[in-house]
C-alpha cells in the first residue's frame, strides 16, 4: 500500500541492507523535528506512530493525530481517534471465503458497467489459511493424516476450486491449503516477517510488519514482535480494501519479567500465573507490553504462548520487543536472509 502524501516531520531516512537502499520513517528524526519525548513511548505505540507517519495524508491521517501520540507520553492516555492501516490481513476460511466472494461480486458489478474487472483487488496483503473445515474420519494409523486430507478435498472441492481461482485472479492474495496448520500458528511460523518491504516508484520502503486477523488468537504473533490482534469480518474486509481501522490510542500496561523459572515449574505455570495477574488488573481493551531482564530466559515459544492468551486476560494484545531471541527464531524457522538482515 502506498505511503501518504505528507511528511510533516521530515523524517524519511535511508538505510542500506545487503547493498540495497531502503527508505524508512525514522522516529529519532521525527523527535528532532518536533515530536518531543517519543523515544520514551512503549514499543507497541512506536509501531502505531510509525504507521501514522507513513500514511499521513491530511485526509485519514492528520498531523494532529500524530501529535496526539506524542502527548500520550505525558498523560498515558488519550481520547484521540487514530486511523491505523495494518500491513496484512489474516483470515481463516469461515470469513475468508465470503470476502473473496464479495470481491468476485464487485468484479461482476464493474464488468457490467463496462469497466475492467481486473482493477478490483485487495490493496492490503491478505493471507487466507484454510483451517476451519478439517474433520477427523481416520485416526490411530500412520496414514490417518493423509486420508483425512484426501477426504477434505473431496468434501470441499467446489470451495477449494473457488479459492484457487481467487488466488490466481486477485493480486495481494495468498491461500494456505488445508492440512498445513492452524491459522495463527501458520502466521507465526511462516507468514510473519517482523519487517516488511515494498517498492514504490523505484524506491524500496521498509516498515514494521503489522496485521489484523479474523481469528481471536491472531495475538499469538505479538510474541514475535509483530503487532496484531483479532477483528470482525467487516473490519477485516475494510482493511483488505485499504480502509483504515479507527481506534483510540490505547492505554499500555507494562509487565516486567525478572529472573527465570525455578526448578520444577513449567512454561504453562508461568502463562497461567500471568493470566491470573492480568485479569486482576483489568486490562480489557489495553495493550500489555512485556519487558525486563527476565525476557532473555523466555524462548519464543513461551512468548508466543503468553501472547496467544491475550483474549483470556482481556487485553487487545500482549507485545514483546525485538531482541536476540526474535532473530534466533527467524533463522530457526527458515526466514530468508534479507528479512533477517532488515
Amino acid at each position: 500500500m502506498k505511503c501518504g502524501t505528507k511528511n510533516s516531520f521530515n523524517c524519511i531516512k535511508k538505510i542500506n541492507v545487503n547493498g540495497k537502499d531502503y527508505s524508512y520513517f525514522s522516529l529519532a528524526e521525527a523527535e528532532k523535528n518536533g515530536l518531543s519525548g517519543i523515544s520514551k513511548l512503549p514499543n507497541s505505540l512506536k509501531v502505531l506512530l510509525e504507521n501514522l507517519l507513513r500514511f499521513e495524508d491530511d485526509l485519514t491521517v492528520s498531523k494532529t493525530q500524530i501529535e496526539s501520540i506524542s502527548k500520550w507520553v505525558k498523560d498515558k492516555s488519550s481520547t484521540t481517534e487514530i486511523a491505523y492501516r495494518p500491513s496484512r490481513v489474516l483470515m481463516q476460511d469461515y470469513t475468508g471465503i465470503p470476502a473473496i466472494a464479495d470481491l468476485a461480486a464487485m468484479r461482476d458489478a464493474v464488468k457490467s458497467k463496462k469497466i475492467n474487472p481486473n482493477k478490483i483487488n485487495p490493496l492490503t496483503t491478505v493471507d487466507l489459511v484454510i483451517d476451519h473445515s478439517v474433520m477427523v474420519d481416520n485416526y490411530a494409523t500412520k496414514d490417518s493424516f493423509k486420508k483425512n486430507v484426501e477426504k477434505e478435498f473431496l468434501r470441499n472441492g467446489e470451495r477449494y476450486s473457488f479459492l484457487k481461482w481467487g488466488q490466481n485472479a486477485f493480486n495481494n492474495l495468498r491461500v494456505v491449503p488445508p492440512g498445513t496448520g492452524i491459522c495463527h500458528q501458520v502466521n507465526l511460523e511462516y507468514l510473519a516477517k517482523v519487517v516488511w518491504s515494498y517498492e514504490h516508484k523505484g524506491n524500496w520502503y521498509a516498515y514494521p510488519d503489522t496485521l489484523v486477523g479474523t481469528d481471536s488468537h491472531t495475538t499469538m504473533v505479538n510474541g514475535l514482535s509483530v503487532l496484531g490482534w483479532g477483528v470482525g469480518g467487516i473490519e477485516a474486509e475494510a482493511a483488505m480494501l485499504g480502509q483504515p481501522i479507527s481506534m483510540l490510542i490505547p492505554e499500555v500496561v507494562g509487565f516486567e519479567i525478572t529472573g527465570k523459572l525455578s526448578e520444577g515449574t513449567t512454561a504453562t505455570d508461568l502463562v497461567l500465573t500471568i493470566v491470573q495477574m492480568l485479569r486482576e488488573k483489568n486490562v480489557v481493551g489495553k495493550f500489555v507490553e512485556f519487558f525486563g531482564e527476565g525476557l532473555k530466559n523466555l524462548t519464543l515459544a513461551d512468548r508466543a504462548t503468553i501472547a496467544n492468551m491475550a483474549p483470556e486476560y482481556g487485553a487487545t494484545c500482549g507485545f514483546f520487543p525485538i531482541d536476540e531471541e526474535t532473530i534466533k527464531y527467524l533463522k530457526f524457522s527458515g526466514r530468508d536472509k534479507n528479512t533477517i538482515s532488515l
